[in-house]
């Protein structure tokens, strides 16, 4: 009998198994980037639905199931196993497209975007978590690059793919067509290619002093408030998933109010996503020789001034010029903070750290639609985009207050 062979940590082992969750994580990356450019319209175009805090519901919807589903996915990865959680994802993400294709009613969109949240928070979840698994310590910021990168590299083309489609056939069904093949190919790939991960995790656990595994409401306390850059990473990635709210629900309907075509609209929403997603193999490999702290604050700093451009900008090249500064300063983040919760949290917890984590940044996408659409509806564009820069740049504060350096240059 053959004996099994051994476990062995890193990238370069594991590259084959690696780069097929790279792929698999664009394809999840897709689901969103299908509504990108063509929701905010549609709600206002087909259903009618004028006040920016109702065409918006959507997001909330969508932001407030995918953090509660990141939580359970981070706890149900660490319990049953990493892969039958993606398959789960992605069975539950095949009804999403055909919803938005069918809706008669807003309502069909918003049961839609239920789905899409319990699919993204599955499907994302998880494989941020396997390649972690795999990876090992070492090159830990690159590889939550290159996985964030194929998602948000996958948002931008399928965004501006979207834009082209709804400018060429119409807002409906075109543009959705995309997504049912994104779903159809991430669930036949999650079933026959990818295997489990977590005997890695356990592997990795092994080498590591030994540390008693924590109830997941003990893994939260300590991710949220008590563990000075758990709690520091996972404030930050609240507030950029709040801009990030904003950027996706708002601005369509701000360009459109400022006479841009669904093209330019399509542009515009693909080149902040395109940014960040080509942007992040580069910060998260950045993050592991220079450190994690200067990049997040940077980041979140350069955001908050690419917003504001926004708010003062009046025409298609000054906004996308803003759009690529919101890109950087987004890269630089969103991998970083990944690496944060992989550098901290031990392999037994790691999971359901990575999970309370994905819950809060996510609990943005609701935090950001409901702050921007509330604040439009009541004082305009202008003073709801203000606001989300100002919440922005206090979040990099926040950073520099209260995070210490989790991965020291040279380490």
């Amino acid at each position: 009998m053959t004996a099994a062979r051994p476990l062995r940590l890193g990238l370069r082992a594991n590259l084959g198994q690696f780069a097929l969750l790279v792929a698999v994580n664009a394809l999840v990356g897709g689901m969103v980037g299908q509504e990108r450019t063509v929701l905010p319209l549609l709600a206002q175009e087909t259903f009618g639905l004028r006040a920016a805090s109702a065409a918006l519901t959507f997001i909330v919807v969508f932001g407030l199931v995918k953090a509660a589903t990141n939580l359970v996915a981070g706890a149900l990865s660490d319990r049953f196993g990493r892969r039958p959680v993606l398959v789960a994802g992605w069975i539950i993400g095949l009804p999403v497209p055909v919803l938005l294709i069918w809706a008669p009613a807003w309502e069909w969109v918003v049961i839609a975007n239920v789905l899409l949240g319990i699919n993204q928070g599955l499907t994302w979840s998880t494989t941020v978590i396997m390649k972690i698994d795999l990876v090992g310590p070492a090159r830990r910021g690159l590889a939550m690059g290159l996985n964030e990168a194929a998602g948000y590299g996958a948002v931008a083309l399928t965004a501006f793919a979207t834009g082209l489609l709804a400018e060429q056939f119409g807002l409906r069904p075109a543009p959705f067509l995309l997504g049912l093949a994104f779903a159809a190919l991430g669930l036949g790939a999650s079933v026959v290619f990818v295997r489990e991960t977590r005997q890695y995790a356990q592997h990795e656990g092994a080498a590591i002093p030994a540390t008693a595994r924590r109830p997941l409401s003990q893994v939260m306390l300590s991710t949220t408030l008590r563990e000075r850059a758990l709690s520091a990473a996972s404030q930050a990635g609240l507030v950029n998933n709040l801009n990030d709210g904003m950027a996706w629900g708002l601005l369509p309907l701000y360009f459109a109010a400022a006479g841009l075509s669904v093209a330019q609209i399509g542009i515009l929403a693909a080149l902040y996503p395109a940014v960040w997603g080509v942007g992040q193999p580069l910060t998260g490999a950045l993050s592991d020789r220079l450190g994690r702290k200067g990049l997040i604050a940077g980041g979140m700093f350069l955001q908050a001034a690419a917003i504001t451009v926004f708010a003062v900008g009046g025409e298609f090249v000054i906004w996308a010029g803003a759009a690529v500064l919101l890109g950087i300063g987004t890269a630089m983040v969103y991998p970083t903070l990944l690496a944060v919760i992989g550098d901290v949290a031990h392999p037994t917890w790691r999971a359901s750290a990575v999970g309370t984590y994905r819950f809060w940044r996510d609990l943005g996408f609701a935090a950001g639609a409901l702050v921007s659409g509330v604040v439009a509806d009541l004082a305009g564009f202008d003073a709801a985009i203000w606001t989300v820069a100002g919440v922005t740049a206090l979040s990099g504060v926040v950073v520099l207050a209260r995070m210490y350096e989790t991965h020291p240059p040279g380490h």
